[in-house]
């Protein structure tokens, strides 16, 4: 582990500043468990970002703990519209950021974020911070506080 020196997850730092510190990793963080190995804290502290395309277009940042499932059926039923998984292109263009670093803050476009209650459990969680082996530490008040999200049921289960 050591502080980030790749220009992608500066850009993450230079948003989060001062008060957090993105950490860069030898091994992959692209998935929850891998992330979590890295940390060395639970898969539940690590939150997870994944985007969707609601019907009328708009794309919806789904931050949730690492080993929950999102319920796609929760998350229509929040938005009021059906939603389906966002393809690369479509990540890329809306945070900025590819698949497997997608930090919950920093994005090209403002996103409807929804925030997976569970994450609340947790003293400190974990985030992508823009490349798949960079993350930083925070809490969940931190998270709702960055992110503006809702905080919602919307794990699978």
């Amino acid at each position: 582990m050591k502080p980030a020196t790749n220009p992608t997850a500066l850009r993450v730092q230079a948003v989060l500043g001062p008060a957090y510190s993105v950490l860069e990793f030898e091994a992959s963080t692209r998935t929850a468990a891998d992330a979590a190995a890295a940390v060395g804290c639970t898969v539940a502290q690590i939150a997870k970002s994944l985007v969707f395309r609601a019907e009328s277009g708009r794309a919806v940042l789904v931050v949730a703990s690492g080993p929950n499932r999102v319920s796609e059926a929760k998350v229509a039923a929040l938005l009021g519209e059906p939603i389906g998984r966002a393809d690369a292109g479509l990540v890329r263009e809306v945070t900025g950021f590819a698949i497997g670093g997608i930090p919950p803050v920093g994005h090209a476009t403002p996103l409807v974020t929804l925030l997976d209650e569970t994450l609340g459990q947790h003293a400190e969680i974990w985030a992508a911070a823009g490349t798949p082996n960079a993350v930083f530490r925070l809490t969940f008040d931190d998270l709702v506080r960055l992110t503006g999200g809702r905080v919602a049921d919307i794990a699978e289960g």
